[in-house]
């Protein structure tokens, strides 16, 4: 059959001519074969475009899911990390109020992964992972540990409600807020002098401000001394009893007397540029017992 000779003829309507054509039967097979071939090439390329789309669109759907929660894990991230900071600055106001009464300190450590080194915080220790499901079990983790630290710190903080309580007058006396407005120049410690080029011990802080800002006392206390001080320039001490006292330093101006009480918050004295100075500022010191101390020790604000 394959070898046979066929004829296949074509007639043209209206004109009554024909053509013959003659071929083997091995071709016909041939052209019925890729025919087949052909149809059943599309049908199965057909299904196998149509799995690719539904998983191109799963993918993509896929894709969306993920990005919405990398979104979301970095948010909720974003938020423990506050969280974290604001517990860390509770605790450091806690230290300092329990610095000012005279208090059993606090521990002063930063908040910590559960099971991690002390110090470390948790966008160091977690935020670099890849894995979603990782990263989330982490950030319950930590989330229960601040819940814990949360906790222990109300604990402190309504013991040292109670030690405030008891110690209303020295918290009254203590140089609590800050004496002016302005911008810290020089901090207490070790610094190279701006008169001689060499390393000097700065006893206290360096408020720069405008010639004639207002000073006021950070606490209750008694005028012990004000005058001439030497490279201090015009200068002002306060007492406040418990041996605490403070010093004011390169004034324009007193506005107190020798012997006066102040109260916290009243007007004392004015910005200047007295003394050995670079430029109008206060040079403010907290001295326990006549030793110098920093005062952002006691500053609360």
């Amino acid at each position: 059959m394959l070898f046979k000779k066929y004829h296949i003829v074509i007639f043209r309507d209206g004109i009554g001519q024909c053509r013959k054509l003659r071929c083997s039967g091995w071709i016909i097979a041939t052209l019925l074969f890729f025919v087949v071939a052909l149809g059943a090439g599309n049908v199965y390329f057909w299904q196998y475009y149509q799995q690719f789309s539904t998983l191109e669109r799963s993918l993509v759907e896929s894709e969306k899911t993920v990005h919405e929660q990398k979104t979301q894990l970095v948010s909720l991230a974003s938020k423990i990390k506050n969280i974290e900071k604001d517990l860390n600055r509770i605790r450091t106001f806690d230290s300092k109020l329990r610095v000012m009464i005279n208090a059993e300190p606090g521990q002063p450590q930063n908040v910590s992964a559960l099971g991690g080194p002390e110090g470390n915080t948790f966008s160091k220790n977690y935020l670099t992972l890849y894995r979603q499901e990782l990263l989330a079990r982490k950030m319950h983790n930590y989330l229960r540990q601040l819940s814990t630290e949360a906790r222990l710190e109300e604990v402190k903080q309504q013991d040292l409600i109670q030690n405030i309580r008891q110690n209303r007058e020295a918290l009254a006396s203590t140089p609590s807020i800050w004496p002016t407005e302005g911008w810290i120049t020089s901090t207490f410690g070790y610094r190279t002098s701006p008169f001689t080029g060499k390393r000097e011990f700065h006893k206290g802080l360096d408020i720069s401000a405008p010639h004639g800002t207002p000073i006021y006392a950070p606490a209750k206390g008694k005028v012990s001394f004000t005058g001439r001080d030497g490279a201090y320039g015009l200068a002002m001490n306060l007492d406040h009893g418990s041996g605490i006292s403070t010093k004011y330093a390169h004034l324009h101006r007193v506005a107190v007397k020798p012997g006066q009480t102040v109260s916290r918050g009243e007007l004392i004295g004015y910005v200047g540029n007295t003394g050995r100075s670079t430029g109008p500022h206060l040079h403010y010191e907290v001295r326990l017992n006549g030793v110098p101390v920093n005062p952002m020790r006691y500053i609360l604000n």
